[in-house]
């Protein structure tokens, strides 16, 4: 089955000092690029923040509550359009994401939720998450928790370093969060 996928692009960016879905990476705006990669393998797609990366977006149902609940107002829109399989869930501060990352996570075998791991840190905001992953986060929200590290905890996780991607393909996997990190891929902003 084909997964669906979600772009989120609605957080604030404050350790960045701007929005983070602006960084210009080979003439595109990140937002824009990472919609482009992300429409290449999923089917539907869904923004969900202000509407700047020329898919179909919407509002988050809860604006600043965090990313877990973003990506439940997300993968609502995606079940009211018939599809509860597995989503693609991407954070607009990817910049060296490309197809080839994307399908690494859609071609991931069996239909457990798929965790990129770089640098000793669970990339949350890009990994391939199963429906019932989804629908416990729908739950967490419910109870309060608004990181999406709760997924974490779920049976079934396949958590993946970098030696377990293709060659080159595990450094599309890092988010940027600061200046700094931008510079040390050799991006500016």
């Amino acid at each position: 089955m084909r997964p669906a996928g979600i772009l989120l692009t609605g957080g604030r960016s404050s350790r960045m000092g701007f929005d983070k879905a602006s960084i210009v990476v080979a003439g595109i705006p990140a937002a824009q690029r990472i919609a482009g990669e992300l429409s290449g393998v999923a089917e539907p797609v869904v923004e969900v923040g202000r509407g700047i990366s020329g898919i179909s977006a919407v509002a988050d149902e809860e604006p600043g509550s965090g990313p877990l609940a973003a990506t439940v107002t997300g993968h609502g829109v995606l079940r009211a359009a018939g599809h509860d399989g597995p989503v693609l869930v991407l954070a607009c501060d990817l910049p060296l994401l490309t197809s080839a990352g994307l399908s690494a996570l859609v071609n991931w075998p069996g239909d457990d939720s798929v965790v990129p791991v770089i640098g000793g840190r669970a990339q949350t905001l890009c990994a391939r998450w199963s429906g019932r992953d989804l629908a416990a986060a729908a739950q967490f929200v419910a109870a309060g928790r608004r990181s999406m590290r709760s997924l974490l905890g779920q049976p079934g996780i396949v958590l993946v370093d970098e030696t377990g991607w293709p060659p080159g393909v595990a450094g599309e996997f890092r988010d940027v969060d600061t200046p700094g990190d931008l510079e040390r891929l050799g991006i500016r902003s």
